[in-house]
């Protein structure tokens, strides 16, 4: 049997720009005041009278094939057995070669001197809880889970729906999900 891999998709058709888990996940990790973990991106396509705006929660893609852990010089960014992406705060050193690596500008300099980022709510996850952003989601568009496990919502859904994820040609294989 595989181990658990953790992954989230956000249901484009269904989200709504609203923030919600943007403040859940800054109350909830104690995130400074002008620093995100998550955020919201939107993106107008197409000419009047003809637009759509495709809406994103976007966070750290908790990629496969990190390149933030390997160029981490003290190996404080690091990969969990369930394929969570962390920093350990009393390993690094704020160098920012770790937000110089990530394509997805998922990181930032904490004002006390070390990298964060998204964790998908790790201590939430390990005590059987969903992440803090896909919990108060008043639109359920936020689905987590292991995707090697056939009957999780997650992989149910990334079965039956198109999808797409930022920067495939990085090779960073990512573990977020745009549902289209």
């Amino acid at each position: 049997m595989n181990e658990k891999r953790y992954a989230m998709a956000v249901d484009m058709k269904k989200c709504v720009g609203c923030s919600a888990c943007v403040i859940a996940c800054k109350d909830e990790n104690k995130v400074p005041l002008h620093h995100y973990r998550d955020w919201i991106e939107q993106e107008l396509t197409g000419e009047y009278p003809h637009l759509f705006m495709d809406i994103r929660s976007q966070r750290c893609n908790h990629c496969s094939e990190p390149p933030c852990v390997g160029i981490c010089p003290t190996g404080a960014s690091w990969i969990t057995k369930d394929g969570i992406v962390l920093v350990n705060t009393k390993k690094c050193i704020g160098c920012k070669a770790c937000i110089t690596a990530c394509p997805y500008d998922a990181r930032y300099v904490h004002p006390k001197g070390y990298v964060d980022k998204c964790t998908f709510c790790a201590h939430r996850v390990k005590a059987g809880l969903k992440p803090a952003c896909v919990e108060i989601c008043p639109t359920s568009s936020l689905i987590f889970g292991d995707i090697h496990d056939p009957d999780s919502e997650i992989s149910k859904v990334l079965g039956s729906r198109k999808y797409i994820v930022n920067h495939a040609e990085t090779g960073c294989k990512p573990n977020l999900y745009f549902l289209e």
